[in-house]
């Protein structure tokens, strides 16, 4: 137990420079200082750090700070000693460290001037480690970021596991354990395996009153990033993609469009980690592109927005991420765009993982679904999630989340909800929510026709023509936030109808349900071959396109398809082209293509603007990655040599579907490609005619369309080709 001698505050000043605590900080040191077991779970910005800190410059001996990520050690020991004269009064100890740097960094925690070393938990499992350890006087153990101990936490490390174990073979002394994300179940997980089950919890709310959440479909995703950065322009922002490839992809799209963007990913060298890192916090960046898995140790009060480029695989990792933007109290932005597709790549990665794994991720991943397709207010959505009542109207008044400030339409959902709670009761509370909202919509699917519920006298009571089984999940969200029904974690998600939701079904009372969110009609912000309802901004002008694309196929004797697809001309009704350097910019629209066609459908368009009075957009260029990094010029250059595409793939590293999309970009964008030499090999050329003729006929490119009109006589890859080879021939 630690003797105070001065009140805490003049420690706080003294050591940090501060008047006063913020929240609960106070309590939680008073509470570690007198020797027992704490636990903090407070959002990021709220000042989980100072909670170690200050006890730790204060108490005899080193504290132990347990951290998983080396970028975060090294931001927090640079933040300590800038508080302090000595430079030894922090250390990191890791694999990163040579020879020399481990030693100095042993010398000065035996000599008493280190009090916080930070060690990432794979260095606590080796045996020399630990024997150092137990050679010196350790004050406490801090267990940062302890979500990672538990299989529900948003970045799970196997080695957490063992820290109570080795802990206890050290020195048994106070343990804290801090956490930003904490979902009830993610709270015992961390107190069970840490063996610290009388702790005391001290929980703050995990609302952040300045952040603003917004959830966007994903169409033209580059273009429509490149528009809201340019919107803060010299303002500091976070972008989070999925793969490391997405990352560069867009770092240099916002590069090459006059933005200070940097990638940062596990792939990069640390030194150009750590540089890029440095350009960010010294502010001669204004934009990191990093990857979701890869978490980023930054800790900048200034971040004023965060935008998703893909959907993270767990609402704790969202909530961890968005919480990087408006530390300092100021605005926070923060922007996911959102795909069904992604979901379902998130859904490919788990396949072949255990089954418990498995289970958990689906579970995890269904909850952002909920999130993203929501129509409620988001606010109260995430913070039920961590188990907390959302009871502050601060949201709806101000509009803070995207559905508060355009709220959805509402209409009574009373039949609709007691239905749904007595179809739970009627399955007897073992299934979860898309078994339950499937069953509902009436949708035979294999799992119900096994389990015979096709037969149940409710399968299919609430099928109707708008109320299929994205409306039922919808009305299960909400049902879930009123507290009618409870879904169980424990055991991934099955729905069981609450007390609450009992008394709902003996005596109904008015519902109001809000429409969900429909984001179907989404694409990955790339050139892609298939056709979509129109997207576009100016759908009179859409229409006029369309017969003029028409009439000029009609004349040239070639599908429709080929000359402009749907998404171009989408692109044209919202953005006006009026020159050719502007068409160039259109998507899916390049210099060959423009030059081709682009003439008819410019003029079209200037008399349109002229006509109407159109107030044409001002960001009108956003301009595309020139030759995506010499890619196209290489791959045509392959071509020109007759290279096998197997190898033009190996050479650039890349797999061969990569490989057919950039081909499929080249020849959409107006350039000629011959690769006969190669096609004439794989596919007898009347088998070719015959799916040419196919095309020339058809309605649309579509992959599928021809698959099944051929009945899988060609591979995927082989009506790819063939689809480019038609489309360079005729279009171009």
């Amino acid at each position: 137990m630690q003797t105070i001698e001065a009140p805490l505050t003049d420690y706080l000043k003294k050591y940090f420079g501060f008047d006063k605590f913020k929240g609960e900080q106070e309590q939680v040191i008073n509470h570690l200082l007198s020797g027992k077991d704490t636990f903090v779970i407070m959002p990021t910005g709220g000042g989980k750090s100072l909670c170690y800190q200050l006890p730790a410059l204060m108490s005899e001996g080193t504290a132990i700070i347990v951290s998983p990520l080396i970028a975060l050690m090294k931001n927090q020991v640079d933040a300590i000693r800038g508080f302090s004269n000595q430079e030894g009064v922090a250390h990191f100890y890791n694999s990163s460290l040579t020879k020399t740097e481990a030693r100095q960094v042993k010398q000065d925690v035996t000599s008493g001037v280190t009090k916080l070393l930070f060690v990432a938990p794979e260095s606590l499992t080796k045996d020399e480690n630990v024997a150092f350890l137990k050679s010196i006087k350790i004050s406490f153990f801090a267990i940062d970021e302890a979500h990672c101990i538990s299989e529900w936490g948003h970045d799970f490390r196997p080695e957490y596991r063992r820290l109570r174990t080795i802990i206890e073979e050290i020195e048994r002394v106070p343990i804290i354990a801090l956490t930003a994300t904490a979902t009830p179940k993610v709270q015992e997980d961390i107190q069970k395996n840490l063996g610290m089950s009388d702790a005391r919890v001290f929980k703050a709310s995990f609302n952040r009153h300045n952040l603003m959440y917004e959830v966007r479909p994903k169409r033209d995703v580059k273009k429509e990033i490149v528009r809201f950065v340019k919107q803060y322009e010299g303002k500091s922002g976070i972008i989070y993609c999925l793969s490391r490839k997405k990352v560069e992809e867009i770092a240099e799209f916002l590069q090459v469009n006059g933005i200070k963007a940097l990638p940062y990913h596990a792939g990069l060298d640390s030194a150009s980690r750590v540089k890029h890192q440095d350009m960010f916090l010294m502010e001669d960046a204004d934009v990191i592109v990093a990857t979701i898995a890869f978490g980023m140790g930054i800790d900048k009060p200034d971040v004023r927005y965060v935008i998703h480029h893909d959907i993270p695989k767990s609402l704790e990792s969202y909530y961890q991420e968005t919480g990087r933007a408006g530390r300092d109290g100021g605005e926070g932005v923060c922007v996911a765009f959102y795909s069904y597709k992604d979901i379902e790549k998130l859904e490919k990665f788990l396949h072949g993982k255990p089954v418990a794994e498995l289970e958990i991720g689906l579970q995890l991943i269904f909850e952002m679904v909920s999130y993203a397709e929501t129509a409620v207010c988001r606010r109260r959505q995430l913070l039920h999630y961590f188990g907390e009542k959302y009871m502050d109207e601060d949201c709806s008044d101000k509009g803070m989340c995207d559905n508060c400030a355009n709220p959805k339409e509402k209409f009574e959902g009373k039949d609709d909800v007691a239905l749904l709670l007595s179809s739970i009761l009627g399955l007897n509370e073992v299934f979860k929510a898309k078994y339950i909202a499937n069953f509902i919509a009436g949708n035979p699917s294999s799992e119900i026709k096994s389990f015979g519920h096709d037969k149940h006298k409710l399968f299919g009571k609430g099928k109707g023509e708008e109320k299929d089984e994205k409306y039922w999940e919808a009305v299960i969200r909400q049902t879930i936030i009123d507290g009618l029904i409870i879904k169980e974690i424990e055991n991934y998600g099955v729905l069981k109808v609450s007390p609450k939701g009992k008394e709902f079904i003996k005596s109904p009372r008015s519902f109001e349900l809000v429409k969900p969110h429909l984001y179907d009609d989404t694409d990955d912000g790339d050139v892609v071959f298939h056709q979509r309802s129109s997207g576009a901004a100016d759908e009179a002008l859409f229409a006029i396109l369309k017969d003029l694309r028409k009439s000029i196929a009609k004349q040239k004797g070639f599908p429709p398809f080929v000359i402009f697809q749907d998404p171009s001309l989408e692109d044209m009704a919202t953005r006006y082209p009026i020159t050719m350097e502007e068409m160039t910019a259109i998507t899916g629209v390049g210099q060959g293509k423009a030059e081709k066609f682009g003439q008819e459908f410019i003029e079209v368009i200037a008399n349109y603007v002229e006509e109407n009075e159109i107030d044409r957009p001002m960001d009108m260029v956003v301009k595309s990655v020139v030759n995506k990094s010499g890619l196209k010029v290489f791959v045509v250059q392959s071509i020109d040599r007759k290279m096998s595409f197997e190898d033009i793939a190996k050479s650039k590293g890349i797999e061969m579907d990569d490989l057919l999309n950039e081909l499929e970009i080249i020849v959409q964008s107006g350039t000629k490609l011959n690769f006969d030499y190669y096609i004439n090999q794989m596919i007898d050329e009347g088998d070719q005619e015959e799916v040419f003729d196919y095309f020339m006929e058809a309605t649309s490119d579509s992959l599928d369309d021809a698959m099944a009109e051929f009945e899988d006589s060609f591979s995927e890859e082989e009506m790819r080709l063939l689809r480019i080879k038609f489309l360079s021939n005729v279009a171009n």
